[in-house]
């Protein structure tokens, strides 16, 4: 399994509002792709002093998925107009990992 992790800040009284657009039409557009071998997503929101950093956290099975999902390019950012709208910055590229080991204890 491969994680692709790509992090976008924006000001505190932007956080909600991104939030939502990310939950309600970003992630819900990538869904909607019915991208192969794609697994889901997990989203992560960090409060700091002067902004509110939000890490995407992607699964897919494989790299060619990534590749199917942005192409030969596949470390770039993924930030449709409407994210890019109430963001302050974002990573221009995205960090690809092989899952070496995960374990739950719920």
């Amino acid at each position: 399994m491969i994680k692709r992790i790509w992090h976008g800040w924006t000001d505190p009284g932007m956080a909600d509002t991104y939030a939502h657009v990310l939950t309600t039409q970003v992630i819900p557009g990538i869904e909607a792709k019915a991208i192969p071998g794609y697994l889901g997503i997990e989203v992560l929101r960090r409060n700091l002093e002067t902004e509110v950093e939000f890490i995407t956290i992607m699964s897919f099975r494989s790299l060619d998925d990534i590749i199917a999902f942005q192409g030969p390019d596949y470390e770039r950012c993924y930030v449709p107009d409407v994210a890019r709208d109430v963001l302050k910055r974002w990573d221009l590229i995205s960090q690809h990992y092989e899952l070496e080991d995960a374990r739950s204890y719920e």
